[in-house]
């Protein structure tokens, strides 16, 4: 385990994670769907899941990615996700990606988890600078970088392209430890 405090903790994705993940991902593909669409089509099933999660879990022994589970204060349900990707170990430079089921969100429990990740990876990875890259009118997302302590750095012009949409301006926010 990662982390863990009175309401929530956070450990690397394993075998064990793929029904609970699974079904985080499917009963909020409409929340989920415009942002994290690649996410969402490697986990419709439970076999998909589990080849995801195969997957990942090599991406992270050979530290190229590393998916976090965040689960509910009982440790049981998988509520979020958060994913350290774009990892570049010469710069010290790292993006987050991250969701949570919409039963948990506007609690605060995403603000705690990125800061909880911040911490770790700064310390256990030798991490130091941090990016969140989000559209402006997720303003949830936006609220998680704000609190979080990442500071807006620029507009990114065409960054990411929703399916079926036209590419899309993207803020990047960034956070040095």
């Amino acid at each position: 385990m990662i982390y863990s405090s009175a309401t929530l903790s956070i450990s690397l994705l394993k075998p064990a994670d793929a029904l609970q993940l699974n079904k985080l991902l499917v009963s909020n593909t409409e929340r989920f769907i415009r942002f994290l669409p690649l996410t969402l089509a490697d986990n419709r099933t439970l076999e998909s899941t589990h080849n995801y999660i195969k997957r990942k879990i090599e991406a992270a022994e050979n530290r190229e990615e590393f998916v976090f589970v965040i689960k509910d204060k009982y440790q049981i349900q998988i509520i979020g996700l958060i994913i350290l990707k774009q990892i570049q170990w010469d710069i010290k430079q790292a993006e987050f990606a991250y969701c949570i089921g919409s039963r948990h969100k506007g609690k605060g429990l995403m603000i705690e988890a990125i800061k909880a990740l911040t911490s770790y990876a700064n310390q256990e990875m030798g991490l130091k600078t941090f990016q969140i890259i989000t559209h402006k009118s997720n303003e949830s997302s936006v609220n998680v970088a704000l609190k979080s302590g990442f500071k807006w750095k620029k507009t990114l012009v065409n960054e990411f392209t929703p399916l079926n949409e036209a590419p899309m301006d993207m803020e990047l926010f960034e956070l040095k430890t």
